[in-house]
């Protein structure tokens, strides 16, 4: 690795220690429809997106809901106290497509038609509000 490579990659490392985040890869589900459970809670407090979440009828809405309680507990690990009501955030959540099994499936005529089984990566990032303003 160049030097100009490593220095960029060091800044990279030490701005990931001053956000609180949560990762979730290869989940067995298409990244579309994982991004409309995505999209539901983008912007809004944790205690509402955790009900929003619960109470939503899509598969995908149950690993989201793990993941926005692991970024919540990593939050108040690194600031060593408690979340309260209505000050943690969802302020970046994305979807990025993760590998793809592919798959034959039978068809007429000794053909075959392929399956894609697609997979994808949700990173998830929470803070609190006051943090954001003085950023901005």
């Amino acid at each position: 690795m160049g030097a100009r490579k490593k220095i960029s990659a060091e800044k990279r490392k030490e701005a990931l220690k001053t956000m609180y985040f949560a990762k979730l890869q290869n989940v067995p589900t298409s990244p579309r429809k994982m991004r409309l459970v995505a999209d539901m809670i983008r912007g809004m407090e944790v205690n509402r997106a955790l009900g929003v979440l619960k109470f939503s009828s899509k598969e995908a809405s149950a690993r989201v809901e793990k993941l926005l309680r692991s970024a919540i507990a990593n939050w108040e690990q690194k600031n060593e106290r408690k979340a309260e009501s209505g000050e943690l955030f969802v302020t970046k959540i994305y979807v990025d497509g993760g590998a793809t099994l592919k798959r034959m499936r039978p068809a007429p005529q000794g053909r075959g038609y392929r399956i894609r089984k697609r997979s994808n990566h949700v990173t998830l990032f929470v803070d609190s509000m006051n943090t954001n303003d003085n950023q901005n």
